[in-house]
């Protein structure tokens, strides 16, 4: 926002440091002592709780604590949005002297109306403007900071337009809430109805059995996403049995052309590492980017297409009895991530001798319903990105003077 907004509304523009001021509420770290941390995101997402730190761990030797509506700011990546008001939960955490605090002063500033201020472009602009320069990263210095200027009107109506944001915002929550709901309902049907198409075949052999060689890992390349470099994919690559080609990274890593882990269209993969709910998912590689290198946290399974259609073998994976053979033979100590080995997959519960044509009319049915549910998605995700457009719309209404 420039300053032509505020004027037309009749309002000043005022430095952040005419009305507030900085706060140190100073601690030594103690041994033996669990300090509550304090982060901030990015992009004006607002505060969080990092993970406690004892005061022997620590490498700093004084930390600094948060109270309710202070005011803080990541030095680092303030020019990335990284400043917020402390909500009431978050107080008494401590934060280090590169976050440097403020408080308002409440005769004049309103600490919600900061709050919706950091989440605007103008805003993140003007941290951006006051950052460069300096020492470091980019760091802003705290009296940089505090040149910023922001829009203020008279106390009663930051206010009154702060009500009216925040009911906006509640009920776009409850809006985000509903599609959310929606789109998990959603999933659960395919879910149930893959399961009912799939309940009646025996699985009477293994995955093996219609496989002509073994499972093979890729190869994770260090990757340094050269311009010109071979396109390697992701892990999120193959997330939720659906192929994501805009998932990969790129190596600049001299490559074998007779190696194994290039992939050619049709290839179907399944991931042998990721958390409990995504591994052993698969997908089939659509053929782009290429050329392509699958990486060593997937592996490729080479079907032996006088048997069995890939895509039969690409809609099994999603079955019941094969989801919970895979959540019992997974292992890891970690309990966010699970592996599964080439034994594993070889064993898979497999329902051998279904004839290709009946093979391809489960395939075709299950095909037609996913691309109906792919329709209700894309709406659900227009639905989505209208909600996540209305807010910033409305602080852009807002703090020009015309809510």
């Amino acid at each position: 926002m420039s300053n032509v907004g505020a004027m037309k509304a009749g309002w000043p523009m005022v430095a952040i440091g005419a009305v507030t001021k900085p706060v140190e509420r100073t601690e030594t770290p103690t041994p033996g002592t669990r300090y509550r941390q304090i982060g901030v995101r990015l992009w004006g997402v607002g505060a969080y709780e990092r993970e406690p730190v004892d005061g022997a761990e620590t490498r700093y030797k004084v930390l600094y604590r948060v109270d309710k509506d202070d005011i803080i700011v990541n030095k680092i990546w303030a020019r990335n949005g990284s400043v917020a008001v402390v909500p009431a939960e978050l107080a008494g955490c401590y934060a280090s002297g590169e976050f440097p605090i403020f408080i308002a002063d409440r005769n004049r500033l309103e600490p919600r109306w900061f709050h919706w201020i950091t989440k605007t472009r103008f805003f993140w602009q003007q941290c951006d403007n006051k950052s460069h320069g300096t020492s470091g990263k980019n760091r802003i210095r705290p009296e940089r900071f505090l040149e910023i200027e922001i829009p203020l009107p008279l106390l009663a109506e930051q206010r009154r337009i702060v009500a009216r944001i925040e009911e906006l915002a509640a009920k776009v929550e409850v809006a985000r809430a509903l599609r959310q709901q929606a789109v998990a309902r959603t999933e659960k049907l395919i879910a149930s109805v893959v399961s009912d198409a799939l309940s009646d075949l025996t699985a009477d052999r293994c995955l093996s059995h219609v496989l002509l060689e073994s499972p093979r890992n890729g190869w994770s390349a260090q990757c340094d996403n050269a311009e010109d470099g071979v396109p390697v994919l992701r892990l999120s690559a193959v997330t939720g049995f659906t192929y994501q080609p805009e998932e990969f990274k790129r190596t600049s890593q001299p490559t074998s052309p007779d190696a194994h882990y290039w992939l050619k269209k049709g290839d179907l993969l399944i991931t042998r590492s990721n958390t409990p709910d995504l591994v052993g998912h698969a997908a089939i590689y659509n053929g782009s980017p290429s050329p392509c290198i699958y990486p060593d946290l997937m592996m490729q399974l080479v079907v032996d297409e006088n048997q069995v259609d890939t895509s039969f073998i690409h809609w099994w994976l999603r079955s019941t009895l094969v989801r919970e053979y895979i959540t019992q033979n997974a292992k890891g100590t970690s309990p966010s991530m699970k592996k599964i080995s080439q034994k594993v997959v070889m064993n898979i519960p497999f329902p051998l001798g279904i004839p290709l044509d009946e093979q391809r009319r489960i395939v075709a049915y299950l095909d037609d319903l996913q691309a109906r549910v792919n329709a209700v998605k894309a709406h659900q995700a227009a639905t989505a990105a209208a909600l996540d457009a209305l807010l910033p719309s409305t602080l852009d209404q807002a703090f020009k003077g015309e809510l």
